[in-house]
């Protein structure tokens, strides 16, 4: 190419591309439209880029997450690249995003960023490159590079230059838009598996019983899964076994840890009768895999609705509440630690005679919640409520402590969770 030539190209460059130019940029802007699949499409787009700029390679980079390292998505030429990671500032790449500028060195020999780590390594030889950054609304995406022009002197001019910079701009764009993609399906992928995961938690609770029944519970989930949980099935022998607690922590894990408490529970409590000895096998079990430092609150028991007699233990939970018949309250407190936290504990069996009153067990977000003046119900609200509401059929008093604490667009603090004997 004359330097008249490269002139006149230059100039016209204010004005529309060339033919030759205007096919390349609509076959390659109808691929990435045409193709969600990011690296199939500028794989595509790559070798059409250096076919047309008549290149002997081209490449691809993109930053990661932390925006430290490139790595090559797409290549073409007589050796493949893809994969390769290398620093952000490392090279000629490097300079490019560090200027936020189109970089062409007609001679690498000369050129004391270049590296040549990737010719040791391929065999590859390169002599000349034109690299341009790939930004979108000022997040630096990654770089568009080219090698060794093949036609005329073998070197770049300010005509490639600048259809270099073209082709950057449409391939940040289709990176940005992918990426925005892709981002949009794993949150839709992740909604998916949370609403499953709701789903089997909501499972795993006890479906409402008959009114009538002698225990009644309710649970709201403060995000899309629980950390707390509460389950309650009738022995052989007419009893009733119940247990409730809640998980440190929130969000999937601690909705992990609840499926497996819950699931031990109702299994190993079909044959262990003996409250403290449940509580320790499942300290036992819970211990060999929690991690983070989780651990469970819980207090479980068997009620004999014949004789109205409760055998409880309480690991590390908040102490039940016991409402007399005359309408006084009684914390039953017993200090032992959760579970999960250190194995071969030993917990302590509580006895407790209904005697008409009614038993209230119940995790930190009833007591934290929001009542509608903004303040926190505390024990003195939660009593006040349970009294106001005491002459109600059991199912129907936690219906409407819950209403106290739920108001419409407001998100819970906490998980709820309730459950009455009597």
């Amino acid at each position: 190419m004359t330097i008249e030539h490269a002139k006149q190209r230059v100039e016209n460059s204010a004005n529309p591309p060339l033919t030759g130019d205007m096919e390349l940029l609509l076959a390659i802007s109808q691929d990435f439209v045409g193709s969600p699949a990011m690296s199939e499409t500028l794989a595509n787009a790559i070798h059409q880029i250096m076919a047309y700029m008549n290149t002997e390679a081209a490449s691809i980079f993109l930053l990661d997450a932390p925006n430290e390292k490139l790595t090559c998505l797409a290549c073409a030429g007589p050796v493949s690249i893809e994969g390769l990671t290398i620093a952000r500032n490392q090279g000629i790449i490097g300079r490019a995003l560090a200027s936020n500028s189109v970089q062409m060195v007609r001679d690498v020999s000369v050129d004391g960023d270049f590296c040549t780590a990737v010719d040791d390594h391929t065999g590859f030889t390169t002599r000349s490159i034109l690299c341009a950054p790939l930004m979108v609304k000022g997040r630096m995406l990654g770089a568009l590079e080219v090698i060794n022009k093949r036609k005329g002197d073998g070197l770049f001019d300010l005509a490639d230059k600048r259809f270099l910079q073209v082709l950057a701009g449409m391939v940040s764009l289709a990176v940005h838009n992918a990426q925005m993609t892709e981002a949009l399906v794993e949150q839709e992928r992740m909604r998916r598996e949370l609403d499953l995961a709701r789903e089997i938690q909501r499972d795993l609770l006890p479906a409402p019983p008959k009114v009538d029944f002698p225990l009644q519970g309710l649970n709201l989930s403060a995000l899309e899964v629980s950390g707390d949980f509460y389950d309650f099935f009738t022995l052989a022998d007419g009893r009733i076994a119940w247990g409730l607690g809640d998980v440190s922590g929130k969000g999937m894990n601690a909705a992990m840890l609840m499926a497996k408490t819950i699931s031990l529970f109702r299994c190993l409590g079909k044959t262990v009768h003996d409250c403290a000895q449940l509580l320790s096998i499942l300290n036992d079990e819970i211990s060999e895999t929690a991690s983070r430092g989780m651990f469970v609150t819980m207090a479980l028991g068997v009620f004999d609705p014949a004789s109205g007699e409760i055998l409880f233990a309480n690991a590390g939970h908040q102490p039940p509440l016991y409402r007399d018949r005359m309408g006084a309250y009684h914390e039953l407190e017993e200090s032992s630690p959760p579970l999960g936290i250190v194995p071969g504990m030993s917990y302590a069996e509580q006895r407790l005679k209904l005697d008409g009153g009614r038993l209230y067990l119940f995790t930190d977000g009833v007591t934290e919640g929001r009542a509608d003046d903004g303040r926190m119900l505390a024990l003195a609200g939660l009593q006040a409520l349970l009294d106001r509401h005491a002459a109600l059929p059991a199912a129907d008093q936690l219906a409407r402590v819950a209403e106290a604490l739920v108001r419409p667009g407001v998100r819970l603090h906490d998980d709820l969770t309730l459950l009455v004997i009597g």
